[in-house]
């Protein structure tokens, strides 16, 4: 198993201070895992320890989740955008594939389609094209939108339960529920107003880098065709998918995530 240090990355005066996990030889080819809505860097543990010696990856925790700075404003997908490349800069990583872990490749792709200087290569598990189309996407919404603090936490065990088609463990589920918790309410409902209400289908415009595309057949929230939205935008693009598996595949398929992870990259650095 990989050894997995966590650090703290300084984006600047004007920018929130990050925990970040970290794991790989230095000099291996560099990715950094981009975490969705309500969770931490945590979510890629199952990666993480798995990491090849090849690769060197970084997972922050984003502005107002987890253990990372909660500043009162700055939660549209563009301001965690903005985080993502002053990371990069704070390790000194001029160039990475860059994964994004569902909502989390919403701000991926949005650098990759601005920074393409900075992107060898884009990888999407699990990732919208659309919000604004998904029952369970209003559902969440009507269950935030007045949220207060403390936030329930039936309401956190509800986020995650059936989004695997492959069943967790219970202890790793509730260390999942605790990072959750670590958001405030206002952190749940503006993260989330701020992915409802900006066209998503317009960030994956301009992206020109190479990408991967990785769905589960049975992934109760994004279909097939939401897919396909991606690959029609996006030239040098394609799809894998694993069959038997739910919406989270890098919890329940790590090891075949990093085998295609590690193919894909071989060509990209």
């Amino acid at each position: 198993m990989a050894a997995v240090a966590v650090h703290s990355a300084v984006l600047g005066e004007e920018r929130p201070t990050l925990p970040y996990a970290e794991t790989g030889r230095p000099g291996g080819t560099p990715l950094v895992l981009v975490h969705g809505y309500l969770d931490s860097w945590w979510t890629f543990e199952p990666l993480l320890r798995r990491m090849p010696p090849g690769l060197h990856a970084y997972a922050p925790t984003q502005r107002g989740h987890g253990d990372a700075d909660k500043p009162p404003d700055g939660y549209l997908p563009e301001d965690f955008a903005e985080d993502l490349v002053a990371f990069m800069d704070s390790v000194g990583t001029e160039r990475a594939v860059l994964v994004g872990g569902s909502s989390g490749g919403v701000q991926a792709r949005i650098v990759a389609g601005r920074r393409p200087d900075r992107v060898a290569g884009l990888v999407l598990l699990g990732v919208p094209a659309t919000l604004a189309d998904k029952p369970k996407a209003a559902e969440l919404w009507n269950a935030v939108r007045e949220l207060r603090d403390p936030v329930n936490p039936e309401l956190a065990a509800a986020l995650v339960d059936g989004l695997t088609a492959i069943p967790m463990g219970r202890g790793f589920l509730q260390t999942v529920v605790d990072e959750t918790l670590k958001a405030p309410a206002r952190v749940w409902r503006e993260t989330l107003r701020g992915l409802l209400e900006t066209d998503l289908r317009a960030t994956l415009s301009g992206i020109l880098v190479p990408t991967l595309v990785v769905w589960g057949d049975q992934d109760p929230v994004l279909t097939l065709e939401d897919q396909q939205t991606i690959l029609d935008a996006v030239p040098d693009s394609r799809l894998l998918v694993y069959e038997g598996v739910g919406h989270i595949a890098y919890w329940e398929a790590p090891e075949r995530v990093l085998r295609d992870l590690t193919a894909f990259m071989a060509d990209r650095t």
